[in-house]
């Protein structure tokens, strides 16, 4: 068999007259910037995850940098976060000229560790960043906690966790603003970079709104220094398409998920993904650790025709981009035992039991 770690094309093909519909009507009006469809999908997307407004935004870092610019967190201030994540979440920090502090992760859910968080407060934080990884909700209970009694901002890091939940509560619910990207290969993907944000507080969206227009409140009036950071309508148009669909794509991923971990459940050295009580994972991600050397096995996977991946295998305070903070091999010692083991295995709604047999079986060979 030939299986892709995201099969892109099997989604398309499902939906194709809905998506080639949208295409259609807006090529067709021209109009490719805000307008009716845009306001048609942040409505649609703030029902979908619980919260008052959604705002459009070219990405899922334009919408970190953009809720950090509208909480007005900037130089001298300091933003606790997680080493184990994509670097976009750290580099949101610094792209506002604050300081990331790099957290390390609790090691069977792989998300911010909250005791860690406490540990690292000091009287120049301004916010947490938690980041609901690989598809699961952080132990946002204890991190709003934290974030209440020592008043800090939260900006939950949600780009991987479209309409996952805690306790009932989707992203969005939890902190000050929650930001979303739909990267092509997320649970909901356009067709290019999108983003977006989630908030109770119509002060923080219109604020959002605002900087992502730059600075506009009219045509050619601008209120502040803002940014191009606008989500545009084409792809407003293909996750209004989409957006029907998420619930059904999820349980589908969550299936899958099932099935692997009952294919799974014997082999040695093994860990499969930890839930934990209360929470709804969605599984942008299966990532599994694996015993002994993960390349070798990973490239054992490759030559049976699967694309396993890894999500992520150098933590970001190791990153040659954040070598100026100082940190250094031996500083977050879970974060770097996971990106030395962690495994991810193909998922996406449309793949078949036999496809997860398969790969089950080849993993089993490949140990």
């Amino acid at each position: 068999m030939n299986i892709p770690l995201v099969d892109l094309k099997a989604q398309y093909n499902a939906i194709r007259s809905e998506v080639d519909e949208a295409v259609a009507r807006i090529v067709t009006s021209t109009s490719f910037i805000g307008g009716r469809e845009l306001d048609a999908f942040e409505a649609a997307f703030a029902h979908y995850q619980g919260t008052k407004r959604a705002v459009g935004v070219a990405s899922g870092t334009a919408a970190l940098f953009l809720a950090m610019k509208a909480l007005e967190i900037g130089p001298g201030d300091e933003v606790i976060t997680s080493t184990h994540t994509f670097i976009a979440t750290a580099e949101a920090i610094e792209m506002v000229g604050a300081v990331p502090v790099l957290v390390d992760i609790d090691p069977h859910t792989y998300n911010l560790d909250p005791d860690r968080v406490e540990a690292a407060i000091t009287s120049k934080t301004r916010a947490i960043i938690p980041v609901h990884l690989y598809g699961q909700i952080a132990d946002m209970d204890r991190i709003m906690g934290i974030a209440r009694q020592h008043k800090l901002y939260v900006v939950e890091d949600a780009a991987q966790a479209h309409g996952a939940e805690l306790h009932g509560k989707r992203a969005g619910f939890w902190g000050d603003i929650a930001c979303f990207s739909f990267y092509p290969g997320k649970n909901l993907g356009a067709y290019g970079d999108a983003g977006a944000i989630c908030t109770n507080n119509d002060a923080l969206a219109d604020r959002v709104a605002m900087l992502r227009n730059h600075g506009r409140v009219g045509k050619y009036s601008h209120d502040v220094v803002g940014y191009g950071e606008r989500l545009d309508t084409l792809q407003a148009a293909i996750l209004n398409a989409k957006l029907p669909y998420l619930d059904e794509w999820n349980q589908a991923r969550r299936n899958a998920a099932a099935h692997y971990n009952n294919l799974l459940k014997e082999l040695p050295g093994v860990v499969r993904p930890t839930v934990m009580p209360g929470a709804s994972h969605v599984y942008h991600i299966y990532c599994i650790q694996v015993p002994g050397q993960r390349d070798e096995v990973l490239e054992a996977l490759k030559k049976q025709g699967i694309g396993a991946g890894v999500h992520y295998p150098i933590p970001v305070h190791l990153q040659p981009a954040m070598s100026h903070r100082g940190w250094k091999q031996g500083d977050l010692p879970q974060a770097e035992y996971a990106a030395d083991h962690i495994l991810s295995l193909p998922i996406y709604p449309e793949i078949t039991d036999e496809q997860v047999r398969y790969i089950a079986e080849s993993l089993a060979q490949s140990l």
